[in-house]
């Protein structure tokens, strides 16, 4: 009986081996106001990861690729052992917000980019970088302003420098936000209880995180094709 218990046993560990489990995929997002649950696509797009797929949103309002590192919520987002980690910065490394934030897209906010994509692969994290989605910001001529481009155009570069995948959410939230102008955009905004004549375009409600969540499944299935099973397909053309 013992032997035949010992066969079984041998017999189903090299089942195991054959046909060995995938391996769970565990998504860590980092990044500023706009990556998180309340204020941008973080929530929206975890809907979007089949069960099964753990999705964990280490965001912060307000952070900068500088501060989020000083204050050390990167070493936190490691802590959680994520199996790849998406990237977004830009907005508040802009001139304008403090000593403690900014970063320049030509040199510092560059070297961070690097510095988390060396410290994620150390981890044995997968390290994918995100450009940060457009402002719904428009001119007097109806015609978008992109002033976060260089912060966009430096994830690119050192996207390519360092062998790293890319979301491209600036070109393809600017895509879809330049399709639908001022007023459609303005319900990308969430409401200002206080003033309802004020339009936040820069944050994103409930409708504005579920048109642009897909963008980033969309983005991601194609700049890591490895993990594209965890993601249910979105709408044709996303």
């Amino acid at each position: 009986m013992l032997v035949l218990l010992g066969f079984m046993t041998i017999m189903n560990l090299a089942k195991a081996a054959e046909n060995p489990e995938p391996s769970r995929v565990r998504i860590v997002l980092v990044g500023d106001s706009t990556v998180t649950d309340s204020a941008g696509w973080g929530k929206a797009f975890a809907e979007l990861l089949k069960p099964g797929t753990e999705c964990v949103n280490r965001a912060r309002g307000g952070a900068s690729s500088k501060s989020y590192y000083d204050a050390g919520h990167w070493k936190q987002a490691l802590a959680q052992k994520p199996t790849h980690v998406l990237i977004q910065f830009g907005h508040n490394d802009q001139p304008g917000k403090g000593p403690e934030r900014e970063t320049d897209p030509a040199t510092t906010y560059r070297d961070n980019l690097r510095r988390y994509i060396d410290e994620a692969r150390a981890a044995g994290t997968e390290p994918i970088l995100v450009t940060s989605m457009v402002r719904r910001v428009f001119g007097k001529e109806g015609k978008l302003r992109t002033d976060l481009e260089p912060y966009a155009e430096a994830v690119r570069t050192v996207a390519e420098e360092k062998k790293v995948p890319v979301v491209d959410l600036h070109a393809r939230s600017k895509e879809l936000i330049d399709k639908l102008g001022p007023e459609k955009s303005r319900e990308f905004g969430p409401p200002q209880p206080k003033d309802a004549t004020v339009v936040d375009r820069t944050h994103l409600s409930e409708a504005g995180a579920k048109a642009i969540a897909p963008l980033v499944a969309a983005e991601l299935r194609k700049a890591v094709p490895a993990i594209s099973d965890v993601l249910t397909p979105t709408k044709p053309g996303e």
